[in-house]
This record gives C-alpha cells, sequence and structure tokens, in this order.
C-alpha cells in the first residue's frame, strides 16, 4: 500500500459470503478461527501439523476487500476472518470495558477477528488495520453511527466469547441505541 496524497474514498468490493468457523485442537486445546467460503461447515475432523482439529461452531458472514474509489488503490483483506460485535460478555475483558465506556454516547464496539491461533496464524498487519477503521469510520459518519473497531487480540478468552457475529453489511452499520 502506497501512501499518497489522496484522500481516500474507501468502497468495500469483492463482497462474498461464507462462514466463520471454529475448531479446538483436543491435543493441546487451542482454538482454530478461519473463514470459508462454503455454506456448510466442515464437520468432519482434521489433522493439520501438530493440531487435531474438531468443528466446534460456525456462524455465517461475510469477507470484503476494500478500494478506493480516488485513485484505485486495493487492500487485500484476506486476513480478515470476520467482524463481532461485543454483547459485553465478560467485565474483565478489555474490549468489554470499552464497550462500557464508549457505549453512552452511542458507540458500537467492533471486533475485527484474525485467525487463531494467534501465534500460528497471519493477522491483519497494522497498515490494513488502519484502513479497515477509516473504511468503517467514512460509512459511521455519512449514517450518523459510531463504531470503535479493536483487534482481536484484545478479546480475554475468544472461546468464551459472545460477541455477535456481523453476518452482513447492513448488521455492520446499522445506528445504535443512545443510552441515556
Amino acid at each position: 500500500m502506497q501512501k499518497d496524497k489522496c484522500s481516500h474514498l474507501w468502497e468495500m468490493i469483492n463482497v462474498a459470503s461464507g462462514l466463520i468457523v471454529m475448531k479446538k485442537c483436543f491435543h493441546c486445546g487451542k482454538v482454530s478461527t478461519c473463514f470459508t467460503f462454503h455454506d456448510r461447515p466442515p464437520l468432519e475432523p482434521c489433522h493439520e501439523e501438530r493440531h487435531f482439529w474438531n468443528f466446534m461452531e460456525s456462524d455465517p458472514s461475510f469477507h470484503f476487500d476494500l478500494k478506493c474509489s480516488k485513485c484505485g488503490e486495493l487492500v487485500k483483506l484476506g486476513e480478515l476472518v470476520g467482524l463481532m460485535m461485543c454483547t459485553g460478555c465478560d467485565e474483565t475483558c478489555e474490549v468489554c470495558v470499552l464497550k462500557q465506556e464508549l457505549e453512552p454516547g452511542g458507540v458500537r464496539v467492533c471486533i475485527a477477528c484474525g485467525g487463531r491461533p494467534i501465534d500460528e496464524r497471519k493477522q491483519l498487519p497494522e497498515e490494513k488495520f488502519g484502513v479497515l477503521e477509516e473504511y468503517l469510520e467514512q460509512r459511521c459518519r455519512t449514517l450518523k453511527s459510531k463504531i470503535k473497531v479493536v483487534p482481536h487480540d484484545m478479546v480475554r478468552n475468544m472461546g468464551r466469547c459472545y460477541a455477535e457475529v456481523v453476518k452482513d453489511v447492513e448488521m455492520l452499520f446499522a445506528a445504535a441505541p443512545v443510552v441515556e
């Protein structure tokens, strides 16, 4: 991604539906997350290096890339597994604490989920995370809603997180009610 003088106007492209899939290794206990472009979850166990993954759950979601409509710059978000809205399920979680701080102003907290295990999967680089934030902020300004995007490594325990998976674009930009 080149840094130029363009004041980017990002748009979603290559939008495709699929599933966020969670698996757990019965050998080491780690949780794996990935996005699949299929509408059926992979239910059969699989072996990958030292892991023996068993299907846990899946949620419908979507995948996309971003492109600047002014300069044509393309940002592929292949490392992004999905987006989730924090529901405040764990008061000891950094994301939940942030949600409680921002909620009175009508700001929703969105978790940008990457592949897990974090130490074994390629993660969304900082510059791509910045573009994703810029896009969501840009969209929210025009829709008069607010979203704060956080990386998934802020989630205390992803295996026990009850954040709501963003299933489609409309759900992502629905305005949150202001808490008074």
